[in-house]
């Protein structure tokens, strides 16, 4: 049992397999829910989902709460909100490409150090200018036009090379068939603290 007052902020449970790693944490969930601290977790496998719906009574439960001396035991869910980035099974989870920025951006297209700068250089023109980068549509039209307009922008932020803006652009239509479109939206999440 964790006292709620001398929690941290993050934790990290570890173990190999079938030590009760799931179990701590979907555990240490539903007491962190009970007493209205939010929770984030990452299920990648689903494991968690459960969390959100009543217990359901068995003999084989009622056989371990007795074993264990539990007699008011009492089923209860726990509210969730499952995120999705395929929005299929949850709240749809979106990020814009500003969001992402063009170090991030430059490490999933997988750029070189130079392809890289000249998507830096893309990003600051877009900037300069007051474009929202807010899709890959927007992105895609700015690093054409920056492109078409290489010798304009060249004095100001340095060579523009066809052979990066190719790389960038092949780079963008790979992410794009892999389904980036689903998560690089406008409409994005606001945290706040």
């Amino acid at each position: 049992m964790i006292l709620s007052a001398l929690a941290n902020r993050h934790g990290l449970i570890t173990g190999a397999t079938g030590t009760g790693k799931t179990v701590t944490l979907q555990k240490m969930a539903e007491q962190f829910s009970r007493i209205g601290v939010p929770v984030f977790l990452a299920d990648v496998k689903g494991d968690l989902s459960g969390i959100g719906a009543e217990g359901v009574e068995s003999e084989k439960l009622q056989a371990r709460l007795a074993a264990i001396g539990v007699t008011d035991w009492q089923p209860q869910a726990c509210p969730i909100v499952p995120w999705d980035i395929f929005a299929e099974k949850g709240h749809p989870i979106r990020a814009t490409i500003s969001d992402l920025g063009p170090l991030l951006l430059g490490r999933l297209l997988d750029l070189n150090e130079v392809q890289s700068g000249v998507l830096q250089l893309v990003f600051k023109i877009a900037d300069d200018n007051n474009l929202l980068l807010l899709d890959m549509k927007d992105l895609r039209a700015i690093v054409q036009f920056v492109g078409d307009n290489a010798k304009q922008f060249r004095t100001q932020y340095g060579n523009i090379t066809p052979a990066s803006i190719g790389a960038i652009q092949r780079g963008l239509l790979t992410l794009e068939e892999q389904g980036a479109n689903q998560f690089l939206a406008s409409r994005c999440w606001t945290f706040t603290t």
